[in-house]
């Protein structure tokens, strides 16, 4: 639907970009400021005059910006199709369109291996080891981490770290490193704070089954901030939004 040619073309409202694309006119106006819509003409009235090439930008903007935050690197990515669109260098926009879907199932597929390493450790019977006990600034380096993420993670109930009575520092067993390496690969693979709490917590309470579900589903009474709550959900949905993506641009082409 995007053309060069406006001169025998009735302009588009505000509220027709709005309506056909079902958002707030204010927002419309929003994304024309934040230039995630090409520049608007105005006629001698002082309205703004759109095109619709102008609606294709919306609809494709909307798509992006209305997802959620599924964290800076995929985000970045969908902004500068975005941009690529808006400049009019569709065959670059479609480029980076494959691209950024390719970055996204990486990061699904990142996921989901973290997830599936997560059940195969719950289901390794707990095993004492006779390693000496390791206070915190070896752990941080055996598991280079700062000395600060894990004093945050056992802050935040992740971990329960016993203490030596003789002078109150953290002692480090083998059933807590290996609890912390699973932490960490869990948080680096992208999944939020609360999402590792909510599994860990089922995990203590002796169900092993379907850590996977308690990874991405919050429960009823928990608020919900992130993306990373829900990751696996987010990063499907990232993955259809792609597609989508991919799709539109596809079709501004061709028309």
């Amino acid at each position: 639907m995007i053309s060069n040619s406006v001169s025998s073309m009735k302009y588009l409202r505000t509220s027709d970009l709005a309506k056909a694309v079902g958002v707030h006119p204010n927002t419309v106006r929003r994304y024309v400021d934040k230039g995630r819509l090409p520049p608007v003409e105005y006629s001698p009235s002082g309205y703004r005059r759109f095109t619709p090439r102008h609606l294709d930008c919306l609809r494709l903007a909307w798509l992006v910006y209305s997802s959620p935050y599924a964290g800076k690197a995929v985000y970045l990515s969908a902004v500068r199709i975005v941009q690529t669109v808006v400049s009019g260098d569709l065959a670059s926009a479609r480029e980076l369109a494959r691209e950024h879907l390719a970055l996204v199932q990486a990061e699904r597929t990142q996921a989901e291996i973290a997830a599936d390493l997560l059940e195969r450790w719950a289901s390794q019977p707990l095993t004492e080891d006779a390693m000496r006990p390791l206070q915190i600034g070896q752990v941080a380096r055996l598991l280079n981490v700062s000395i600060d993420v894990l004093r945050n993670w056992d802050r935040n109930g992740l971990i329960d770290v016993p203490r030596d009575p003789a002078n109150g520092y953290r002692r480090y067993g083998a059933p807590e490193i290996s609890r912390l390496r699973i932490i960490r690969m869990l948080s680096r693979s992208g999944y939020s704070m609360a999402a590792i709490l909510r599994m860990l917590i089922q995990l203590d309470q002796g169900d092993r089954t379907n850590l996977r579900h308690a990874l991405d589903t919050p429960r009823p009474d928990e608020d919900v901030y992130l993306a990373s709550d829900r990751w696996l959900s987010t990063l499907a949905e990232q993955e259809h939004r792609a597609h989508t993506i991919i799709a539109l641009i596809e079709e501004f082409i061709q028309s």
